[in-house]
């Protein structure tokens, strides 16, 4: 059987959790409870850190789908009536061709 990287891993992962809780067992009850404190503190700061990457990135989305939108209706303003005009929609037209479709070579 041979050993691979991740048995390595995983080991060491055990061993540096092992050690971690004998030190854990080892420290007076004043230092349990300021390492409670300190990793309840990154935990908060983290949890901040979340909630206002998924905010931006939730304005970012938004602002991407109307700037999106928004280039779309600038460079295919007339896609929506040619799209009805080709599949027989029921647009404005009510199947008359376009000006802008009209005599054009493919």
């Amino acid at each position: 059987m041979s050993v691979n990287s991740k048995h390595v891993a995983t080991f060491l992962l055990g061993a540096a959790a092992a050690l971690a809780a004998h030190k854990y067992m080892n420290m007076t009850p004043e230092e349990k409870e300021k390492l409670s404190a300190d990793l309840k503190d990154k935990a908060n700061k983290l949890k901040g850190e979340a909630e206002s990457a998924m905010e931006k990135g939730k304005e970012y989305f938004d602002e991407l789908k109307t700037k999106g939108a928004d280039a779309m209706k600038e460079h295919f303003g007339d896609v929506s009536s040619m799209l009805h005009n080709l599949f027989g929609g029921s647009g404005t037209n009510s199947g008359q061709p376009d000006a802008n479709t009209t005599g054009a070579k493919p």
